[in-house]
């Protein structure tokens, strides 16, 4: 079983993670998991947080001379800018007398602030925005980027484009996931519509100007994935509702859909599923040569894999925290106030579906996991050749 826990404030000394699960013998370099944490830092739109960090990883367990180990894999990121924070954020009691930021008493709109403070009760709500903060997000990265380097192993991709920011609605062009790859990586907001990106940019450097933020949509695609993951059997088993369940789970999303999602809502049935052929000279994904012309499932059909890529969407709202405050009341006082304001990007869509492909990537390793497991890549690989001969006899 595939699983990893992560631990770390915003503005702590590190955020940690231990991922367990990742079979032996699977080669992990801290350069795969440097290059997707910088591609997280990436995106027009990001506030002066990115300027400080240059997030690189320490493998302190679980991998020796390039080689995971089978056993649990420890990953640290150091957060630079606790320098700056070291008595706020000092582990000691000591550390209080020394502080000279005030506490925390105006929650703002949108965060997990009055919730969490009334829910563990903190009268000081750092202690609630310093967890719930976005900036947890880059120890998820670092784990989708070991679930990438396995999913590799076994011919499976995961890229992510941005299709909307504020109302600028991107045309999804027919490339192929090279191609698509390489035009999203090209540009600022990583969308693969050039006009429309010119668009999205500037609605950013509006909303800038406006002392306000911008949300969007992101879709991640999965390409080349055996039929046959995930299971109908039990309703925690389904992947597409994993899927969804890891996507809901990122900071600031609202909203998750699958192939078609609510669009399929407003169409006939026969117009909503994907009729199924049949080549004998076929070789798709992995010996299957059962097909679709139409993915309108996204890729899944009762919770599991049909062959054909995975397809889900993402809707992250206008990021919560506004340089022109929303009112608020101080816990303290009960008094009316604008909210506190921390730093803030202005949109935060293009590093939202680098985090989606994490959490994705995640899912879809631990099905892969469930369904081919051994303790050694070379076992899992025996389980997953065994199959795809199964299914290319069929």
């Amino acid at each position: 079983m595939l699983r990893y826990l992560t631990a770390g404030e915003s503005h702590g000394p590190s955020l940690t993670t231990i991922l367990e699960g990742i079979p032996a013998r699977l080669p992990l370099s801290p350069k795969d998991i440097d290059a997707e944490l910088s591609r997280r830092q990436m995106g027009y739109g990001r506030g002066g947080r990115m300027k400080i960090e240059q997030d690189r990883v320490q493998i302190t367990a679980g991998v020796r001379h390039g080689f995971t180990l089978g056993s649990p894999i420890a990953l640290i990121i150091t957060n630079r800018d606790f320098a700056n924070w070291q008595e706020t954020m000092g582990l000691e009691p000591e550390a209080k007398a020394r502080d000279t930021r005030p506490p925390v008493t105006r929650p703002r709109p949108g965060h997990a602030d009055l919730a969490g403070a009334i829910k563990y009760g903190h009268r000081d709500v750092r202690n609630v925005l310093e967890r719930a903060s976005a900036r947890e997000t880059t120890a998820r990265v670092a784990v989708g980027a070991v679930c990438k380097a396995l999913l590799r192993e076994f011919g499976i991709s995961v890229l992510s484009h941005v299709v909307e920011i504020g109302e600028v609605q991107a045309k999804v062009n027919d490339l192929s996931p090279e191609q698509m790859r390489a035009a999203a990586e090209a540009s600022p907001v990583r969308c693969i519509d050039p006009e429309a990106a010119e668009a999205m940019v500037a609605s950013i450097d509006e909303a800038r100007r406006r002392k306000t933020t911008l949300g969007g949509i992101f879709e991640v695609i999965v390409e080349d994935v055996p039929v046959g993951l995930g299971s109908f059997m039990q309703w925690d088993h389904k992947l597409d509702g994993r899927l969804a369940k890891a996507l809901m789970s990122i900071q600031a999303m609202k909203g998750v859909e699958v192939g078609l999602g609510f669009t399929v809502a407003r169409r006939f049935g026969f117009e909503a599923h994907d009729e199924i052929f049949y080549d004998p000279g076929r070789e798709g994904p992995h010996g299957l040569k059962f097909y679709r012309k139409t993915n309108y499932a996204g890729g899944l059909e009762g919770g599991v894999t049909n062959g054909e890529p995975i397809l889900l969407r993402a809707a992250m709202k206008p990021l919560s925290t506004q340089y022109a405050p929303l009112r608020s009341v101080d816990l303290e006082t009960k008094e009316p106030f604008e909210a506190s304001v921390e730093r803030s990007d202005v949109c935060a869509v293009p590093a939202a579906g680098v985090i989606g492909e994490a959490v994705v990537a995640y899912e879809v390793a631990a099905a892969l996991c469930e369904k081919f497991g051994g303790d050694s890549l070379d076992e899992m690989r025996r389980n997953f050749d065994a199959y795809v001969r199964y299914v290319r006899e069929l």
